[in-house]
C-alpha cells in the first residue's frame, strides 16, 4: 500500500477520508512520518546488521514514511558504530542501562503515528511490514474501539524442530490464558516484547512506558495500560524471527515459568515478580 493510498484512506491521522478530500492533491510532496521502528540496543554489534537489514528492506519505496531509531543503552562495544553504518538510521544515546529507559527515549525521539518495538536480535517475517500497516488502516467497525496496539509471537530461528514445537505449545497456552482474560475475565491483554506496534496516541494517552520495571513484565504492563484506551490485537498472523540466546542458555521450562509467573503477577498485581535479569550476549546462530 503506497502513501497516497494511506492518505486517501484518511487512516494516517485516524479520520474520515472525506475530510481530506480537499487537501490529497498536495499531500505526496509533503512528507508525514507513518511508521517509526525503535531498536534498544545494549552490546548488540553481533545481532544488529541481520535486523536492520530485515527492515530495510521491507521499506524500500516507503523513504521519507518510515525511519528507524536504534537506542544505544549503554553499550560498551561497537553498537553505535554498526547502527551508524546503515544510512537513514537515527542513534539515540540511552545512558540509563535498561530495556523501558530505551524503549522510551526511542519512543520520544521518534515522530511517526505508529511506533514498532523490535529487539536488536530479531529480524522480520516476510510481509511484516504490509501486515501491519493493513491492520491499523483497516475500517474500525460501529461501536468497536481503535486499534491501540498489534502484536504477535515469536519465532526462534536458532532452535531444533523439536524446540520449535514446545514453544509452539507454551504460545497456545499463553493464548488460551489471555483470550480468558480478555474475554472473561476482562482483565489485562498480551503483547510480545519485540514484535509489537503501538499507535502514537494511544501510547501518548497513557504516558508511555513504566519506568519502574525494568524487564520482566513490561510488555505485560503496556498491553494492559494499552487495554485501557483502544484495542490490544495478539495473533498468530504477525510473526518475528529471533534468536533464542536466552531460551538457550536459561532452559526452556524455566523461561516458560518464568515470563508465565510474571505476565499473571503483572496482569493481577500490576507489578512483576521478577525484578532482575541477566544480559545474555552470544554470537549469532544460523
Amino acid at each position: 500500500m503506497n502513501f497516497s493510498t494511506w492518505i486517501s484512506r484518511g487512516s494516517l491521522f485516524g479520520t474520515s477520508p472525506a475530510k481530506f478530500s480537499g487537501l490529497q492533491h498536495s499531500f505526496d510532496t509533503l512528507t508525514f512520518m507513518r511508521l517509526s521502528f525503535v531498536i534498544p540496543a545494549y552490546n548488540e554489534e553481533a545481532y544488529l546488521p541481520a535486523c536492520l537489514e530485515s527492515i530495510l528492506g521491507q521499506i524500500q519505496g516507503l523513504e521519507g514514511h518510515t525511519e528507524i531509531i536504534v537506542v544505544n543503552n549503554a553499550s560498551t562495544d561497537a553498537t553505535r558504530e554498526v547502527a551508524l553504518r546503515y544510512p537513514g538510521v537515527t542513534v539515540v544515546d540511552e545512558p540509563r542501562k535498561g530495556l523501558t529507559f530505551a524503549r522510551q527515549a526511542g519512543f520520544a525521539a521518534s515522530s511517526g503515528s505508529l511506533i514498532a518495538n523490535v529487539d536488536a536480535d530479531s529480524r522480520l517475517t516476510p510481509g511484516w511490514v504490509s501486515n501491519i500497516l493493513a491492520a491499523f488502516d483497516a475500517e474500525v467497525p460501529a461501536g468497536k474501539r481503535p486499534l491501540a496496539a498489534f502484536s504477535g509471537p515469536i519465532l526462534y530461528y536458532d532452535l531444533t524442530p523439536r524446540q520449535r514445537v514446545l514453544v509452539h505449545v507454551f504460545y497456545m497456552t499463553a493464548w488460551m490464558t489471555y483470550a480468558m482474560n480478555r474475554y472473561i475475565l476482562r482483565v489485562g491483554s498480551m503483547v510480545q516484547g519485540g514484535n509489537f506496534v503501538t499507535a502514537r496516541w494511544a501510547l501518548e494517552a497513557i504516558g508511555g512506558f513504566n519506568l519502574a520495571i525494568s524487564f520482566y513484565g513490561e510488555d505485560t504492563d503496556i498491553a494492559r495500560r494499552l487495554n485501557d484506551v483502544g484495542e490490544v490485537r495478539f495473533t498468530f498472523a504477525l510473526k518475528m524471527f529471533s534468536s533464542a540466546r536466552r531460551l538457550k542458555k536459561e532452559g526452556m521450562l524455566t523461561m516458560a515459568a518464568r515470563y508465565s509467573i510474571n505476565y499473571l503477577w503483572t496482569t493481577f498485581f500490576k507489578r512483576p515478580y521478577t525484578h532482575t535479569h541477566i544480559d545474555i550476549r552470544e554470537q549469532p546462530e544460523g
